[in-house]
């Protein structure tokens, strides 16, 4: 590939950098070859093609650090092709995908079976996440040294937590020798067990079975410990409480090597949003108080939360239409992540401190090319305009899957164009 592409008349936001200019970029063979104001209005020779930005924001593009999908075992929930089809449409060039599968991502052949699927079908990056513990059952540790010389870029249970704190203390020293990152799902298994709100007056009125808000924190607190004891690398996936978030606070503070995500529908929506039993709004962890996600959407603002994902897990019609308690937990939300992101920059926040959660940090932290729009760097980009109002539609995404939490949510600036490795691979009409 020999295709050379000059943006002009953009706004360039570099989290990583720190680059926020108005200018231009050009693209060379798939990687950015120059950058900075002086290609703001003058292409470059050699007639490249020529695409004016309009004032838009370009920026890296989004690297979305916890997506779940169907493939391999359940295709008729999402592929890697209709995910990446959805990333594409929300501004996502990579995708971290868990190994939540049928069969699980445990083994290294397992691991190789998706990057080849990846690439065959998939239109944006896919970074495999390989199980901590074999088939997630929280008894016996994989093989992390074989799995990630195969190409997993981090381990994880998923959505489980390993309940066993024997089991997690040998995980993490073993990780701590290849330093691997290790992504942790807090939430204690008895207190949740059979649970589908948290505990708080809306969910009694609701007569649903719940579970309190600490048993988040208490799993925190466990695993920091044992981060303490063994030095391993730790990320906890998911966090949707100020006193997880606190407690991580206090660990970085002292110097150890942890980091945080949020999902989306943790820093938008809060527990009332399930209103008459909307299951579309059931999730794992549950949504929280509006205290609670306050403080999800203070900490992406100011960066004491790393990351921000949208937690995309796709689900069946048949799965979601049954009463709240029975329903399976889970919303797409790839398409989203960015319009979230925004939403919280439109509150107040810096948007290149927002940005940097889905782009440069996930990618330092995973050891991932691109985030960056720093020379040389894939040009996995995203164009997007901050300020055009849509409404989300779940008939209109293009995930295999529908099951939206933002159905009919108003939201502020969306993708206009993504490339990968400087292909477009989505246009807005």
């Amino acid at each position: 590939m020999n295709r050379r592409i000059a943006f002009r008349n953009a706004r360039l936001i570099d989290p990583a950098t720190g680059l926020d200019v108005k200018g231009g970029l050009l693209v060379e063979n798939g990687r950015i070859a120059d950058i900075g104001p002086r290609l703001f209005n003058d292409a470059e020779p050699n007639d490249p093609e020529v695409i004016d930005a309009r004032g838009l924001v370009l920026a890296p593009g989004l690297i979305d650090a916890c997506v779940h999908t169907g493939e391999p075992g359940a295709e008729h929930r999402e592929t890697l092709a209709s995910a990446s089809d959805a990333a594409a449409a929300g501004g996502v060039t990579t995708m971290v995908v868990m190994p939540s599968t049928n069969p699980v991502i445990d083994e290294p052949s397992l691991v190789d079976f998706l990057l080849r699927r990846a690439s065959a079908t998939a239109k944006v990056r896919v970074a495999p996440v390989a199980a901590l513990t074999k088939g997630r059952l929280g008894e016996t540790m994989t093989e992390i040294g074989l799995l990630r010389e195969a190409g997993a870029v981090a381990f994880s249970d998923g959505e489980r937590t390993v309940a066993n704190s024997r089991v997690l203390r040998r995980a993490l020293a073993y990780a701590a020798t290849f330093d691997a990152l290790v992504m942790g799902h807090a939430e204690d298994p008895e207190l949740t067990a059979g649970t589908s709100a948290t505990e708080s007056e809306f969910a009694t009125r609701l007569g649903l079975p719940a579970a309190p808000a600490i048993a988040e924190a208490i799993i925190v607190a466990r695993d920091l410990a044992l981060i303490e004891l063994t030095g391993a690398r730790y990320h906890f996936a998911q966090i949707s409480t100020r006193a997880a978030l606190e407690l991580i606070v206090a660990a970085k503070q002292r110097g150890l090597p942890v980091t945080c995500g949020v999902a989306a529908h943790h820093v938008i929506l809060n527990e009332l949003d399930v209103g008459s039993y909307y299951t579309f709004r059931k999730v794992t962890p549950p949504l929280r108080s509006e205290a609670d996600r306050a403080a999800m959407a203070e900490g992406v603002a100011s960066g004491a939360i790393d990351l921000l994902v949208s937690s995309h897990e796709p689900q069946g019609a048949d799965t979601k239409r049954q009463p709240f308690a029975a329903a399976a937990a889970g919303t797409v939300g790839l398409e989203t992540l960015l319009p979230t992101a925004l939403s919280v920059h439109h509150n107040g926040a810096d948007l290149a401190t927002v940005l940097r959660a889905v782009t440069a940090t996930p990618a330092k932290l995973l050891g991932l090319p691109g985030g960056t729009l720093a020379k040389g760097a894939p040009a996995d980009l995203v164009l997007f305009d901050e300020g055009e109002p849509f409404v989300v539609e779940a008939d209109k995404l293009h995930s295999r899957a529908r099951n939206t939490a933002f159905e009919g949510r108003r939201f502020q600036g969306r993708a206009r164009m993504t490339f990968v490795g400087g292909e477009c691979v989505f246009k807005r009409n």
